[in-house]
């Protein structure tokens, strides 16, 4: 069984900054790309980041230069610092991973059960 925890949402003023922390853990014979979503009331997905394995790193347009994803191997971990924060990035953050579980070669998706981030004075 894996499983993907997200932690680190809250209340932050805009401008303020917030570490999002996503660990994956169970059954994992291989990590692959990992990334960020969020969701806003109302609206859709929409993809954040993502990181591969190789660190190759991807923005949404909304974000780049103010959020930064990371990931670190030997804790099955994806980070994302969001820095210079505006209301417009308040919404459910959450954390997606492809993953192969021992004893299978199937490569599946996995969704964390997402941490709300609201920025607001």
């Amino acid at each position: 069984q894996v499983q993907l925890v997200e932690s680190g949402g809250g209340l932050v003023q805009p401008g303020g900054s917030l570490r999002l922390y996503c660990a994956a853990s169970g059954s994992i014979r291989s990590l692959g790309t990992m990334a960020w979503y969020r969701q806003a009331p109302g609206k859709q997905r929409e993809l954040v980041a993502t990181i591969t394995g190789g660190d190759s790193t991807n923005y949404a347009d909304s974000v780049k230069g103010r959020f930064t994803i990371s990931r670190d191997n030997a804790k099955n971990t994806v980070y994302l610092q969001m820095n210079s924060l505006e209301p417009e990035d308040t919404a459910v953050y959450y954390c997606s991973a492809t993953i192969v579980e021992v004893y299978t070669t199937i490569w599946r998706g996995y969704w964390g059960q997402g941490t709300q981030v609201t920025v607001s004075s």
